[in-house]
């Protein structure tokens, strides 16, 4: 069902640095409250019933507050939209494009946890 003044989900895998660090730069950017961050491991099942639980560990989800879902790329197409770049979002929506940030998607989450020690992250520099 459509709530469109309710904030968006954006499930996360909580128990990765690089993926609670990227979620901190969001909260950050997020001053008006549009998304519910939560990771998927704590999320109300109502909400996870809505998204393929096999796809969870694979990448960021977010649920419209219309219903629809987005995952990987596509999420962080909508996140950047939302928060206000738009134009960049949009364009990077479209073919070929969108192949190309799912692509670049796909190796930022295999390589993950590789990224997080080149970073340094740890629990610590990571906030849940």
């Amino acid at each position: 069902m459509a709530q469109p003044n309710a904030p968006h989900w954006l499930l996360w895998d909580g128990e990765c640095d690089f993926c609670a660090w990227s979620v901190a730069r969001i909260r950050q950017r997020d001053q008006r409250g549009m998304f519910r961050i939560v990771p998927f491991q704590i999320a109300p099942p109502e909400v996870l019933q809505r998204v393929n639980p096999n796809n969870l560990l694979r990448g960021v989800h977010v649920i419209t507050n219309e219903g629809r879902v987005y995952r990987a790329g596509r999420a962080v197409l909508f996140i950047m939209e939302q928060l206000g770049n738009r134009f960049l979002a949009r364009l990077l929506m479209r073919a070929p494009f969108v192949w190309l940030v799912e692509l670049g998607y796909w190796i930022v989450a295999r390589n993950r946890k590789r990224i997080s020690r080149w970073l340094k992250l740890s629990g610590q520099e990571c906030p849940r």
